[in-house]
């Protein structure tokens, strides 16, 4: 029997595909113009920027190799303007060294967990179902999820659930997954639900599943995925050519801070308080393109519920710091 081609819409819906292509858009339409798609996945927003713009050139990035084998399936029609490259985003420069390319004029950031990753039940990303304690997004690294539950100290698992995870019980947690532990390896998601859901007091049962912020913590401290985007953002940023857009999607709070930050330092002038005339090196890099943080509408919100939580940044390159 003929293996059936992959229905990408039934896997995976890109969030704000439209506003993307509207801000990112100006920058796009001279021939030979290059967008790097920093978080490939299943190639959603690279496929309609490829049809939107017949003559740009797209670099994918993603450290996951099955996103970026089923993405060269769906952009197959388009081989000619594509290279797929499986690395981490802060590898950013290195890719674009490693292809020729100086400068590119647009950038998106499309960040979090992937669909495909979470209906993957063998890869242990989602506590809703029992699973190995993997939640690796690239499995041909070795760092799991279940070696952070087996070798981490107590203080150590309460840092990451606290400051990852925002979780306000991570004393708690912390505590008894390492009494737990000493019963016997804790290898599955299942039993780590269990822990944590014998954990939680009555008063907090309402508030959500409680391990949801667990696995959220995990799944950041696995991939270093804060750590990897503090080194990218200014990373691309510094790869932009003068005119060029960057657009971000966060879908966490955490994530969100780190460009906000980035680019609100970006598009402040450095000029000394006091000094009467602010000289051209002392000038923002970087233009805003809207105010804040922008939020899917809510007709996008009510067709595609991982559009809820998005946030939303742009900004245009107006000045190339030597």
């Amino acid at each position: 029997m003929d293996e059936q081609p992959t229905d990408f819409s039934e896997i995976h819906t890109s969030v704000m595909l439209e506003r993307t292509l509207e801000l990112l858009g100006p920058a796009l339409g001279a021939p030979g113009a290059v967008l790097v798609d920093c978080t490939l996945g299943l190639g959603g927003h690279a496929e309609a920027f490829l049809r939107a713009f017949p003559e740009l050139h797209l670099v994918g990035l993603d450290r996951d190799p099955n996103a970026l084998r089923l993405a060269g399936e769906r952009l197959a029609p388009f081989a000619d303007r594509i290279d797929l490259v499986h690395c981490v985003y802060d590898e950013i420069d290195e890719a674009l060294e490693s292809l020729g390319i100086d400068a590119v004029e647009g950038i998106l950031f499309d960040l979090g967990i992937s669909s495909m990753q979470v209906d993957q039940v063998e890869r242990g990303f989602s506590y809703s179902k029992d699973a190995p304690l993997d939640m690796r997004m690239d499995d041909t690294a070795e760092f799991t999820a279940a070696e952070i539950i087996a070798t981490y100290s107590e203080a150590d698992l309460r840092r990451i659930f606290r400051d990852y995870g925002e979780e306000k019980l991570a004393d708690r947690y912390a505590r008894h997954i390492v009494a737990e532990r000493a019963n016997g390896p804790i290898l599955r998601s299942g039993r780590l639900v269990e822990i944590i859901q014998a954990a939680t007091p009555a008063k907090f049962s309402h508030s959500g599943h409680p391990a949801k912020r667990v696995f959220q913590a995990l799944r950041i401290e696995v991939n270093a995925e804060l750590a990897v985007l503090e080194r990218a953002i200014p990373l691309a940023i510094d790869a932009l050519v003068v005119g060029g857009r960057i657009v971000v999607l966060a879908f966490q709070s955490l994530e969100d801070r780190i460009v906000k930050r980035e680019f609100q330092a970006r598009a402040s002038s450095t000029a000394p308080a006091g000094l009467p005339v602010e000289l051209p090196q002392h000038r923002p890099e970087l233009k805003l393109l809207v105010r804040g943080a922008e939020l899917a509408d809510d007709e996008e919100r009510a067709r595609n519920p991982r559009a809820i939580p998005v946030r939303l940044r742009a900004a245009e390159k107006i000045r190339r710091i030597a």
